[in-house]
């Protein structure tokens, strides 16, 4: 994520904040440059400090759960992010309304990544292969679980509880698990069926790296949980889970890669380097690019290595866990460059 900036003040401002903290004018996420907007919160109309041209607020801006912005003639109410919203959950419920914020906070941010990656969104309520959310509460009705369903991302508004998350954690020995997380595998799913399922040169590279997806998709996953990983599968696997089929191991390489391409670009734009004392030269990274401009993986992965390195060591200083917990092994980055490359032709 790069650092925004109050278009009146020059303060840094998150990309979630709603107001500058240091002058108070209110702020706005322009989605077709990747911009913060900020804007004078005596005026009548919200016209920009920087442009002078009027805007709009997406309408979810009434329940602080997005803080995107639209050219006021816009025909839409909602922003790009938010047209995807599918199904919400009931609002009367103050701790459904809690749950809800937390994963508009992670959906905002997938799409953020997604757009600059260049990947085109439609939303599947305007075309039939395009892609929406829906964030419900399991309830009663066990069938429904967080996953992906042609186009459909759903995600249990449990996943939004951090103590109910952190409980799932542990009940399935996870070393990490977020709503970022979530939605960054899950839309893996989704991209899979529109970049590779039909392409047969794709299909065909796909299964000789992660194998041949055509294995009965049910009975592996009764596989997994019943026997658990294969041997030594940290040589190959980001996760255990990426074991159980290679749908799945395609969706964790997926959310890694997104993982370590927004780690590095934060880096980029905070400008941090790596230079640890007396410590050997492959520990040392200096963030000094925009990893969506580079086309050579490696370059990326050699920076993300010591960085994430750095940061988890300054987590265990402070007694709390470490924030990129996992190796990424050769066989791994093979993985991701195969995402890396079928990705760049749509960078923009």
């Amino acid at each position: 994520m790069k650092i925004f900036q109050c278009g009146h003040c020059n303060y840094s401002v998150y990309f979630e904040n709603y107001t500058c903290d240091n002058c108070g004018h209110l702020t706005g996420f322009r989605d077709k440059d990747r911009k913060m907007l900020t804007f004078d919160p005596s005026s009548e109309f919200l016209i920009s400090d920087r442009e002078q041209i009027q805007y709009k607020y997406c309408k979810n801006n009434e329940f602080r759960v997005c803080n995107w912005v639209i050219e006021r003639d816009d025909p839409d109410d909602f922003c790009n992010a938010c047209q995807l919203n599918r199904t919400i959950p009931d609002l009367s419920d103050l701790q459904n309304f809690d749950h809800w914020r937390n994963l508009e906070v992670a959906k905002h941010r997938l799409i953020y990544q997604l757009q600059k990656i260049g990947l085109a969104i439609p939303s599947k309520m305007k075309v039939d292969d395009g892609l929406c959310f829906d964030f419900v509460a399991q309830r009663n009705d066990s069938n429904i679980l967080t996953g992906h369903a042609n186009g459909v991302i759903t995600i249990l508004l449990r996943e939004a509880d951090s103590v109910k998350r952190e409980q799932m954690r542990k009940q399935f020995r996870e070393p990490y698990r977020t709503l970022v997380g979530h939605l960054r595998h899950e839309v893996g799913h989704y991209f899979w069926e529109r970049l590779v399922a039909n392409n047969p040169n794709f299909l065909e590279e796909f299964r000789i790296i992660f194998g041949n997806e055509e294995r009965d998709y049910a009975q592996a996953l009764k596989t997994y949980y019943e026997q658990g990983p294969i041997n030594n599968w940290q040589d190959s696997f980001i996760s255990k889970y990426a074991t159980s089929h290679p749908w799945e191991d395609w969706a964790e390489s997926w959310a890694h890669y997104l993982h370590v391409m927004d780690m590095v670009e934060t880096a980029y734009f905070f400008g941090l380097n790596v230079t640890p004392i007396d410590i050997e030269e492959g520990m040392k990274a200096k963030a000094s690019f925009d990893p969506y401009a580079i086309e050579d993986f490696d370059i990326i992965v050699e920076t993300c290595v010591p960085l994430s390195f750095a940061v988890n060591s300054i987590n265990r200083a402070m007694g709390v866990p470490d924030v990129y917990p996992f190796v990424i092994t050769p066989g791994v980055i093979k993985k991701m460059k195969f995402i890396h490359q079928l990705l760049w032709p749509k960078r923009r």
